[in-house]
């Protein structure tokens, strides 16, 4: 129920949480999912206490870019950073790996430090042309970052690279791209509704029109008598 309500209900993923934990504390998938939903309300505190039991349980390193991006929603950029240099790093696969630069990339901005964030990004799966499932959030990174840093025109060309790989919708690339080429999107069925503003007779409407209808025949043949 966790993982099914995560997403379009983070407040109700949360409360089956608790219960879990209270059913099975000593479960690391347990103590996982709870991370994952404290997580999602950015309850951070919790989110890395619960990710910490599940490592210490496992032993895996899998939750290391995790848990230092709740140091940074802590207000502990530079922690982060400590732990984007740790050696656990170089245990965690080439999607942790990204994980982990992404994090590092966004604790740099925390600090105010916009060019160091944006050298942290500049990688060879930045680089690459092939579509993984973290490029589309890479590059939008990067991209966001050139803007904050006042690089609209090399932005642009991130984020529409962003759009080219995001197939699934996960950012929202495109309509950052749409704002800086400034184009507005119009919603169509909002002016047929302001145009359609005489709504349709409702039932007591046209009852109403029926009898005035007959009162005028009534009217007509009266005069014709």
């Amino acid at each position: 129920m966790v993982a099914r309500l995560i997403d379009e209900d983070p407040e109700g993923a949360y409360g089956y949480s608790k219960v879990a934990l209270r059913l099975a504390s000593r479960v690391a998938a347990v103590r996982e999912a709870a991370g994952f939903a404290a997580y999602a309300n950015q309850k951070y505190s919790e989110a890395l206490a619960e990710f910490r039991a599940a490592r210490r349980m496992t032993g895996n390193v899998e939750l290391w870019p995790v848990m230092a991006d709740c140091e940074r929603g802590l207000g502990r950029p530079e922690k982060a950073l400590d732990m984007a240099g740790a050696p656990e790093v170089h245990k965690l696969d080439k999607a942790g790996q990204v994980e982990m630069r992404l994090v590092a990339a966004g604790a740099r901005r925390d600090m105010g430090q916009l060019d160091a964030a944006i050298v942290t990004l500049q990688s060879p799966e930045l680089a690459s042309n092939s579509v993984q499932p973290w490029t589309a959030r890479l590059r939008y990174a990067y991209a966001d970052a050139l803007l904050a840093a006042g690089r609209e025109g090399e932005a642009r060309e991130w984020f529409a690279k962003a759009v080219e790989s995001d197939k699934d919708g996960s950012t929202d690339a495109s309509d950052r791209l749409a704002e800086l080429d400034g184009v507005e999107f119009v919603d169509a069925f909002a002016d047929e509704e302001d145009e359609g503003d005489g709504e349709a007779p409702t039932a007591a409407t046209a009852a109403e029109v029926v009898e005035d209808e007959d009162d005028e025949d009534v009217e007509e043949d009266d005069l014709k008598d």
